[in-house]
């Protein structure tokens, strides 16, 4: 498999990939609350991209585990063979520019053991504000092989959670009225986990949707306490968003965990504390 040194790849070097055999490109955009990404799909995608549902391939059956929680390992190997996904694919995926969908399949990916994965900076918009081509003719790629072999990602449990909050850096990647707990318009309780900070996703990108600059980031990252030698954790509503933290932290070399469950989990226990304000 070849190893892919930066997460982030731009239009036009995706662009002159498009040619390789052993590109694979997953089409993941997808919309809290949103209509379905299927139907942009629909209307137009990157050539030989395939679609992969978010709600159905990306994460497992809403429950105990929260909103969007792990898939299975074995369904998430075959919805990735079923992509076309071989131990020598280079995968590239995108979504609508926002980097939230698409961070979760590279997560995804990278958690199973796939290095080669890669997210495009500025996803769908960047490629068409670029003038680059798009079809609607769907891919049917040819089945691949790869292995799904959890583990190769940081993950951690909300008594992990709780810790990094007092010993290291917990991220919360909602937005501000979410973290106050002044407004919760998806989970029924409104709050944080108690010693949090709150780094927005939104901040992380730039005026065009691209992801800031590492030494920018760095800046924003230090202003809430992370450094590289710092522990640091990330989670949101579901665990979705959260996978964009750890996106821009690896920007920096840093290795966050991921709490997969992230508030809608924590809520799921009414003795874990919660903060407001």
């Amino acid at each position: 498999m070849t190893w892919v040194s930066d997460s982030l790849i731009t239009v036009h070097d995706l662009h002159v990939l498009l040619a390789q055999d052993n590109l694979v490109l997953l089409d993941v955009r997808w919309r809290l609350q949103g209509p379905p990404g299927r139907e942009s799909y629909a209307a137009g995608h990157l050539p030989r991209a395939v679609f992969v549902d978010l709600d159905a391939v990306l994460a497992g059956p809403a429950g105990d585990g929260g909103r969007h929680p792990l898939p299975d390992p074995a369904d998430f190997e075959a919805a990735m063979r079923h992509a076309g996904v071989r131990s020598t694919s280079r995968v590239v995926a995108y979504d609508d520019g926002d980097l939230v969908p698409a961070a979760r399949a590279w997560w995804l990916l990278r958690w199973s053991g796939h290095d080669a994965v890669q997210v495009l900076d500025g996803g769908y918009a960047a490629w068409t504000g670029a003038g680059l081509p798009t079809t609607q003719e769907v891919f049917d790629p040819t089945p691949g092989d790869v292995v799904v072999a959890p583990g190769a990602m940081p993950v951690v449990d909300a008594d992990d959670a709780a810790r990094l909050a007092t010993e290291g850096v917990l991220v919360d990647a909602r937005l501000p009225a979410r973290f106050r707990g002044e407004a919760e318009p998806i989970d029924p309780v409104a709050g944080r986990i108690p010693g949090a900070v709150n780094v927005p996703a939104p901040t992380l990108l730039g005026e065009d949707r691209r992801m800031l600059a590492p030494t920018t980031l760095r800046e924003v990252y230090a202003n809430v306490g992370v450094s590289p030698d710092t522990s640091v954790g990330a989670y949101c509503g579901s665990g979705v968003t959260a996978a964009q933290t750890v996106l821009a932290l690896d920007q920096l070399g840093i290795r966050a965990a991921l709490y997969a469950g992230s508030w809608s989990h924590w809520i799921r226990d009414a003795s874990r504390p919660v903060e407001t304000g």
